[in-house]
């Protein structure tokens, strides 16, 4: 496992060790079930808003509870190799939750950066941004670029 994949507690003590005030730090945070281009795309989008890009992965019991049973298809340790591996990530952080709201409040990044397909007012992770004077970006989404699309796909060519 990448030095990247790091717990919560470890990466807030790692960020004020190794962090200047100076440096915005950028959160994000997905499924990330089967990497494809929209997460590529996205994920480098998210990192040119700032210094330090840190990415929360829902672990695989919440993925369930949000897509379903049969989600995800690549397991929580995985998913989170394979972000670490890309270099505009700086950290990566898995968490339990259905929704960021605490890893967001324990982090409070300079940043939230989510996808064009949302819209600020519907984030549940949006009242705890700005309660500490955080700021929202939404990045251009990649149309049709999805994992749902992925999966389809495979199961009507095969």
């Amino acid at each position: 496992m990448s030095k990247k994949v790091i717990k919560l507690t470890n990466l807030k003590s790692t960020l004020k060790n190794k962090i200047n005030s100076e440096a915005e730090i950028v959160f994000t945070n997905g499924c990330f079930d089967i990497l494809h281009v929209g997460h590529v795309r996205y994920l480098q989008a998210a990192k040119a808003k700032g210094d330090i890009l840190i990415v929360g992965v829902n672990s695989d019991l919440s993925v369930k509870q949000l897509k379903g049973e049969k989600r995800p298809v690549v397991p929580e340790s995985e998913r989170a190799e394979m972000l670490a591996a890309l270099e505009m990530i700086d950290y990566v952080v898995i968490f339990d939750e259905l929704t960021a709201k605490n890893t967001i409040e324990e982090l409070q990044p300079d940043i939230y950066v989510k996808g064009g397909d949302y819209k600020i007012e519907e984030l549940p992770e949006a009242e705890v941004v700005h309660e500490y004077g955080g700021k929202i970006k939404l990045v251009k989404e990649v149309k049709g670029a999805s994992t749902t699309n992925i999966v389809k796909e495979i199961l009507k060519r095969y």
